[in-house]
């Protein structure tokens, strides 16, 4: 290997590890300290027949095992629901939209 070679190795190299680094500044994350709990008398939590814990559900749509964690909208990294924007919900916690994660 020459030295141009050589040259656009370390490049590549310097750039493969430093996207990781400018990536985590420039993409916005949300984090779950930042986001309020969903209250259970918001009027999207009560249209969706949200509860905190999906054992507590009476609700007819309800399949026993379903909860937040399994649910394609839940976002684990920071509980937050995408159907509800600006809460986070409980992994344990239920509602009628309800879909099982892919």
């Amino acid at each position: 290997m020459g030295p141009t070679g050589r040259r656009n190795f370390l490049k590549l190299s310097a750039l493969a590890v430093a996207a990781p680094l400018a990536a985590r500044f420039v993409i916005p994350t949300a984090r779950a300290a930042g986001l309020p709990m969903l209250p259970l008398d918001n009027p999207q939590a009560k249209a969706l027949a949200y509860v905190e814990d999906a054992k507590d559900t009476t609700h007819g749509a309800f399949k026993p095992g379903s909860n937040c964690l399994n649910c394609q909208f839940f976002i684990a990294a920071n509980g937050a629901c995408t159907l509800i924007p600006g809460f986070a919900v409980t992994a344990e916690g239920w509602c009628a939209v309800w879909a099982k994660k892919a």
